[in-house]
């Protein structure tokens, strides 16, 4: 060992115990905060299957790839990352002698040729996403970026420790090769031997070249550690626990999509019966009543800016971005830590638990962050402002596009709820909503006799179950099935064709009520409750000795679809569920429908959020629609997984839209840009919201918006009477 190598060690030694002692230093925090959470045990069943879904979406990068060039560009970076860590490992080696290299498969040739494979496209990788990043960048010119609210300084640190790291694993190969000690030929490693072809022969070169790696690696790792709410580098690790303990391992898409987790206090699902708000944790009131899981999902956010470039909310100017949203709930996290780890916080009456003396030793600061209210608006300094609560749709677009699983939606609702159940503090119009599903059993506040109404003027008679024993499908006709005339057209289109393919089918009629979505998504789980454990008790008598597989349930309101289906089952009650849609296309796939009359003047469909993103049923109604129209389905650009929400979702449709754009219209312009006559949609919620924004727009007479259903039913029947457009009854 020679006066450069004996320099070269004791430096590398000294900044990797540094970096060492400040990670673990680091990591002890993060854990410590994350266990400041509730408990959440469900987090732990089938581990097995939550391994495999881990791995899969960590080496396959699957919900990366759905960004194309970013996340083929990000997986040849993580797996640089990844593998070429035993050439930073290699590196302690040549600080000691500039010929040295990894034990055992250091010499292969192999091993060789794969690390110089992987630093090429790591190179190729990042460079790409520099190039991203900087295009993207809050302060160009052309609106708003995915970054904005991100931590840029930390994104471009990163992405330079990487390229640095990546281009002196080659100087280091490069000094080999010009003094002659490289193990690998030519042919394995071409870049390397460019590399040391203009490189002097330094017989240091090699220890030199693998301090400075080193250096920039263990720089990267005390920064880091100096910044433990630096998400854009502590998901490389972090990712891995937030993936594997997502809510449903088995789900396609995000965990978070479909059902709401459940209310819980003490990670136990909470009965209302017995409940004690004085005792029981009512949603979430401090960020330490978040779930374990919640503060994981905190720590992990990469700021990418998917969730952000997603939200209709944030697109429409309103100031909701799920990351921003996050990242404020991680940074509070953090502040408030000190506070919390010394014994601080509130009890579920309000009171301080600490004592004076827990609390001599804190700054004023982390005092200060112990009494900032969640929820609250600049005056009150709260973490979250009212109205970023309040523009939530629920569309699930934010955990769709999220890389590391991250529960957005559920977070959400956790705030609404102790809001609405505690502070009573909500939009006010959602009021008379909430008032109506109490008292009437429909957020309209229709009569419930007039239920039924909506089956009158038909040439058939609608069997009602307890009249009839001998059905297939109960159709859940839902409170806008039931009430509201555009949906009518719907119910009775749907009703018209299961007739005509000869489906045995009954109502509940009066015996039904709202399945409480609306109650659910804003926050209200007692009202909720209220009225699944009603409609359970119905249905469950309806399919009395019945199992599982016979107890089908067809509705065409996606909400009520994903309530019934996703959500009953909390609550004891176990459906097979299908959408309208679904039932259709297998009816014509089977024979029992037949189009006779393709409709023509072109077609654009719009992919409900609850239909598509959250159960993922896209190819259904488009499947019914390309039998019954002329020509192909003309798509808008945001479709399917990526499809725009209509604004009505998370109880929105009963909340007026006072901030930036109607995301209705914004969804509506988009569909009129296609040029197609009509809009077929799979909900009513959807139907109108896009027929108002038709309207709004003008349109009324150049665009309709029509449910899939209408649309088969004039191409099986078109001597059907279909009345006028959207806005009047069924052969009214």
């Amino acid at each position: 060992m020679g006066s450069v190598q004996i320099v070269t060690t004791i430096l590398a030694a000294a900044i990797t115990a540094v970096a060492v002692w400040l990670a673990v230093r680091a990591v002890l925090k993060m854990v410590a905060v994350i266990r400041l959470g509730q408990p959440a045990p469900e987090r732990f069943t089938d581990k097995a299957a939550r391994a495999r879904t881990m791995l899969v979406e960590t080496a396959g990068h699957t919900r990366m790839l759905k960004w194309g060039v970013v996340g083929a560009a990000h997986w040849f970076v993580m797996v640089g990352f990844v593998v070429l860590s035993l050439l930073v490992l290699e590196a302690y080696f040549e600080v000691v002698t500039p010929t040295g290299g990894l034990p055992i498969i250091g010499h292969w040739t192999i091993f060789g040729l794969a690390t110089e494979i992987i630093t090429v496209l790591g190179l190729i990788g990042i460079l790409v996403l520099m190039v991203i990043r900087l295009r993207n960048r809050p302060n160009r010119p052309g609106g708003r970026s995915r970054f904005t609210g991100s931590t840029m300084w930390q994104g471009y640190f990163v992405e330079w420790i990487v390229l640095l790291v990546l281009i002196f694993g080659l100087v280091i190969r490069g000094f080999k090769v010009a003094t002659d000690h490289f193990e690998y030929p030519l042919w394995a490693t071409p870049v390397s031997h460019a590399v040391g072809a203009v490189l002097p022969d330094w017989s240091d070169g090699a220890s030199v070249a693998a301090l400075i790696k080193i250096a920039i690696s263990m720089t990267w790792l005390i920064v880091i550690s100096l910044n433990v709410t630096m998400g854009v580098a502590w998901h490389r690790f972090l990712a891995f626990p937030n993936i594997f303990f997502k809510r449903e391992p088995a789900r396609p898409a995000g965990s978070g999509l479909g059902a709401l987790r459940p209310m819980t206090s003490q990670g136990k699902p909470l009965d209302f019966e017995e409940a004690d708000p004085e005792k029981d944790q009512f949603g979430v009131a401090h960020v330490e009543q978040f779930s374990w899981k919640g503060l994981l999902d905190f720590s992990t956010c990469t700021e990418c800016g998917r969730c952000q470039s997603q939200c209709p909310a944030w697109n429409t100017g309103k100031p909701l971005s799920p990351k921003l949203l996050v990242l404020s709930l991680r940074d509070h996290a953090y502040a408030k830590a000190p506070y919390l780890l010394a014994g601080g916080g509130k009890d579920l009456t309000g009171e301080e638990k600490a004592t004076q003396a827990q609390l001599a030793h804190l700054d004023v600061l982390s005092l200060a962050e112990g009494d900032k209210p969640l929820i609250g608006d600049a005056e009150s300094g709260g973490v979250i402002d009212p109205d970023v609560l309040w523009s939530c749709t629920t569309c699930g677009a934010c955990v769709e596009q999220c890389p590391v699983d991250i529960e957005h939606v559920d977070h959400i609702v956790d705030m609404r709820r102790y809001q609405v159940l505690i502070e009573s503090s909500f939009p006010s119009e959602a009021g008379v909503m909430l008032r109506n599903l109490e008292n009437k059993g429909n957020p309209w506040g229709a009569p419930q006799n007039t239920r039924e109404d909506w089956t009158k003027g038909l040439d058939f008679e609608v069997p009602r179950v307890g009249e009839v024993e001998d059905f297939e499908y109960l159709f859940w006709v839902g409170c806008a099935g039931a009430f509201e005339d555009r949906a009518k057209k719907t119910t009775r289109a749907v009703a018209t064709l299961l007739n005509e393919a000869g489906v045995k089918f009954a109502i509940l009629g009066e015996g039904e009520t709202c399945s409480g979505d609306p109650a659910r998504r804003i926050g209200n789980e007692f009202v909720f409750q209220m009225l699944a454990q009603q409609n359970v008790e119905t249905l469950n008598e309806a399919f009395e000795g019945r199992e599982k597989a016979k107890r089908k349930i067809v509705a065409t309101c996606p909400h009520c679809f994903n309530t019934l289906g996703n959500e009953y089952g909390q609550l004891g009650g176990e459906f097979e569920v299908v959408h309208h849609t679904q039932l259709l296309a297998h009816l014509v796939a089977t024979g029992k429908l037949t189009p006779v009359q393709p409709v023509d003047g072109g077609v654009t469909y719009h992919d409900p959020c609850y239909l598509g993103r959250h159960n993922r049923i896209f190819a259904a109604p488009r499947e019914v629609l390309g039998d019954a129209i002329e020509g192909d389905l003309t798509e808008m650009p945001r479709n399917s997984e990526r499809s725009f929400c209509c604004g009505a979702g998370g109880a929105r449709m009963w909340m007026e839209e006072k901030i930036g754009k109607r995301i209705n219209v914004d969804r509506v312009e988009e569909a009129m840009a296609t040029g197609a006559k009509t809009v077929a949609v799979g909900c009513p919620f959807c139907s109108t919201m896009l027929n108002d924004g038709v309207n709004g727009k003008g349109a009324g007479e150049q665009v309709e918006v029509i449910d899939v259903a209408s649309v088969l039913l004039r191409s099986v029947k078109p001597e059907q009477p279909q009345g006028g457009r959207e806005t009047a009854p069924v052969g009214g």
